[in-house]
């Protein structure tokens, strides 16, 4: 007996807003939580807890009827540190290691500690002339270089004069939590990252004439690891007008992630499961990236290994990192706030968020277009119009942004229903009428106009803060 195909109703932004609970949200915000203390306390990428991640959510998406669920293989390079220790003349320092320096042996460094030049000259090679760090402990400060960034850009001269090893210290008043050289490089040294205040302290001393002896250790993994992108779409809708959602999978490995990313996560996954309930006008797909928190390696991998043509059905993407904790934070699309103007159409998509947001009495914060979250990828690689929602990741908005104690506790219940919600109305408007509101933008513009396509599986990429 064949049962009768009963059709789905047309979807709909106050049903669809309706469907969507806190009780869900919340739900799934406990799964990771739980995930993540079975686990070493985080959910990391190259870890058993992402595995897990990407394990619930496949459960939750894979057996619904009427969409098509698949994950994507990739390999990227993979970090941990096992061990670090900085004393100084017996003294212990605080200090994390730089990813991808080498480690050094498990006795460690055993070292004079010499001052690395001041200012602009610390990013010379000839600064070092004449300066004798040869076996020696290179103590100098963080600066903006012309090549190699505020870190990689400091220690590479030191190395190339013949350091054993270099400690920076930080130019801003603010605890140092990770830093990176980018990706491994055979000039490199082992390396570390301690506070302003103790590189300032044991800089006087120097100055002073006071001799530091130090005693340095650290132990990193660094290798290539296979990870996986999650994906969900409906069956229906036109295939030739794609509306792409992602949040990251991911979490630091310094906490369980449940701001960032659990927060877009579960946002991605209770929308998913309201929308099945409804036939949509264009196809809508839902994405779990993986190491996002590695230099968004998932999407720019995703996005860079798409054909023109799979390319060119994108209509839009829209991005879900941090919803859970802080102020309603709308991304400044039209970059009327803080210049930087994104695709055509992005200024569409701010307008709808923002005109929702403000007809339920909320504030809208605009958010910085900082290309530290996915929505880089489908700007750079495709040209695709963006639109996303952050609830900021500052210490006012949350103290726990890449902590341990990002935690169930920390996001706010009422802030990831309203974004959720807002999410929702915005999906409906866009599946409804999203073709005769954005331009379409073939992603083949991206490959005539000569732009380098990152590749993920290389090394992580340059943008890093959030919003």
């Amino acid at each position: 007996m064949v049962l009768p195909v009963i059709a789905k109703p047309r979807i709909d932004s106050e049903k669809l807003q309706a469907d969507i609970t806190t009780a869900g949200l919340m739900s799934n915000l406990g799964a990771l939580n739980d995930i993540a203390l079975a686990n070493g306390g985080n959910r990391a990428f190259g870890l058993p807890g992402y595995a897990a991640s990407v394990d619930y959510v496949w459960g939750r998406i894979s057996n619904i009827s009427g969409n098509h669920a698949w994950k994507q293989d990739f390999s990227a390079l993979f970090n941990l540190v096992e061990s670090v220790e900085l004393k100084v003349n017996n003294e212990s320092v605080y200090v994390v290691a730089l990813t991808y320096s080498p480690s050094t042996s498990k006795q460690g460094i055993t070292a004079q500690v010499i001052a690395g030049p001041d200012g602009a000259a610390g990013c010379d090679d000839e600064s070092y002339n004449g300066l004798n760090v040869t076996g020696k402990i290179v103590l100098i400060q963080r600066w903006r270089c012309p090549t190699g960034g505020t870190l990689a850009g400091r220690l590479l001269p030191a190395a190339r004069a013949g350091a054993a090893a270099v400690i920076i210290y930080n130019d801003v008043d603010a605890h140092v939590t990770g830093g990176t050289l980018s990706s491994p490089n055979t000039q490199h040294v082992p390396g570390g990252f301690i506070d302003l205040t103790d590189g300032q302290r044991l800089k006087e001393k120097l100055t002073a004439g006071n001799p530091l002896h130090a005693y340095f250790q650290q132990t990193q993994i660094v290798e290539n690891r296979t990870t996986q992108n999650v994906f969900v779409e409906t069956i229906g809708g036109d295939p030739e007008n794609v509306i792409v959602l992602g949040a990251h999978l991911d979490s630091v490995q310094a906490g369980p992630g449940i701001n960032d990313d659990g927060s877009g996560t579960s946002l991605l996954l209770e929308l998913f499961l309201a929308t099945t309930r409804y036939s949509t006008q264009n196809k809508i797909r839902f994405s779990w990236w993986a190491a996002e928190e590695e230099g968004l390696l998932g999407s720019l991998y995703y996005c860079s290994h798409l054909n023109a043509s799979e390319g060119d059905k994108i209509l839009a993407y829209l991005n879900f990192d941090m919803v859970s904790k802080g102020y309603f934070g709308v991304g400044d699309g039209d970059g009327s706030t803080y210049g930087s103007v994104a695709p055509r159409g992005s200024e569409v998509i701010e307008r709808i968020y923002i005109d929702y947001f403000e007809a339920r009495g909320h504030a809208v914060t605009p958010a910085r277009i900082t290309n530290g979250s996915d929505y880089y990828s489908f700007w750079e690689v495709l040209k695709k119009p963006f639109g996303y929602l952050n609830t900021g990741t500052a210490a006012a908005q949350d103290p726990c942004y890449h902590k341990a104690c990002d935690t169930i506790e920390n996001p706010d219940a009422k802030t990831i229903t309203t974004n959720a919600r807002a999410a929702a109305h915005m999906l409906a408007v866009l599946s409804l009428n999203g073709t005769h509101l954005l331009p379409k933008s073939p992603a083949n513009q991206t490959r005539s106009s000569g732009i380098h396509t990152p590749k993920a599986q290389l090394s992580p990429h340059a943008p890093r803060r959030k919003s």
